[in-house]
């Protein structure tokens, strides 16, 4: 019973370690589509900040200059999506799907340019990267029944950036629900054209969104390759910007059910890694391929069966004229 509650904390800790980008994502496609702009682009930038941050890291061994870094390359791509969709009332899909093809081809062949390893950058070391943080008496309460394995396990251990997701959730509740900004940006969603009456300018309020969007993008990507894993390789977002848009819309752009689908798609990862090449009874053994797929196939069922319940804001997707 004492190994099965070890194994049970354990792929909820691997779990809080694999939604933390899922995290980080949906927020940031809260803000962009309550807004009205329908952000496809989470993928290609949080593609984008991963090599950047692992890049800088790998040459100056700073991993928090390779995080500004990387949310700075994250909001620059939100700015190009922001003036395709925003400024110039393009396809808001088009220009997101633009920017994921672009990062999947840039980072590679920049990859190669620099560093010469096959569009991967050069292994991190501990310094080069965010380390776990053992929060206090992790240790030395480790082996008190049910609270200390608890605390030491899936509380402690956890790179900074992991609570920063975590806190980005609350504070993008708080934002959205608690704050005159907030209100205006929903009401952008909305209905943008009685915002425009009010004197409130659109255009500056979705540039604002797809910023903030970025940012988290950024801090979501420098967390893959330099906080997560040690060094960048190419496609390693594997699908989890779409994974995160999935959560979003399954938590009906909501910031808190947005966490609890993207916590539920990460248990399925963690448990996806912990079943591979185990015997089942009736099964055999478990075949790794499909247990890689399952998350992913999980994403399209919960999709199917929740898309026609979801209730996106009123305007997203439609670009904004000012009427004269």
């Amino acid at each position: 019973m004492a190994e099965f509650w070890l194994q049970f904390l354990l792929t909820i800790d691997a779990t809080l370690r694999v939604a933390t980008p899922l995290i980080l994502c949906a927020m940031a496609g809260i803000f962009s589509e309550r807004s009205g702009i329908i952000d496809i682009s989470l993928e290609g930038k949080m593609l984008m900040s991963a090599f950047a941050a692992a890049s800088v890291a790998a040459v100056t061994g700073q991993p928090w200059l390779a995080l500004l870094v990387a949310i700075g390359v994250s909001v620059f791509l939100s700015l190009i999506h922001g003036f395709a969709c925003i400024t110039h009332r393009g396809n808001q899909v088009v220009s997101g799907l633009a920017i994921n093809i672009l990062a999947s081809g840039l980072t590679v062949t920049l990859g190669i340019a620099f560093f010469a390893q096959g569009g991967q950058t050069p292994f991190l070391k501990g310094d080069q990267r965010f380390s776990p943080i053992t929060l206090p008496f992790a240790d030395a309460i480790r082996d008190i029944p049910f609270l200390g394995p608890i605390y030491a396990e899936v509380i402690s251990g956890h790179n900074i950036i992991v609570w920063i997701a975590l806190l980005a959730v609350v504070v993008t509740s708080l934002v959205m629900m608690r704050t005159r900004f907030g209100l205006r940006l929903r009401a952008v969603g909305e209905k943008p054209e009685a915002v425009d009456t009010a004197g409130i300018s659109v255009v500056l309020m979705r540039y604002q969104a797809v910023i903030i969007a970025g940012v988290l993008c950024g801090i979501a990507g420098a967390y893959l390759s330099i906080a997560h894993g040690a060094g960048f390789v190419r496609e390693m977002t594997a699908g989890k910007g779409y994974i995160a848009l999935a959560a979003m819309i399954f938590g009906n752009w909501r910031p808190l059910q947005a966490l609890y689908a993207c916590l539920m798609f990460g248990f399925l990862d963690a448990v996806a890694a912990r079943v591979q090449g185990l015997e089942l009874p009736l099964i055999g053994e478990v075949s790794s391929d499909l247990i890689l797929a399952l998350p992913y196939v999980l994403t399209v069922i919960f999709l199917a069966g929740f898309i026609g319940r979801a209730t996106p804001p009123a305007a997203i997707g439609a670009p904004y004229v000012k009427e004269r």
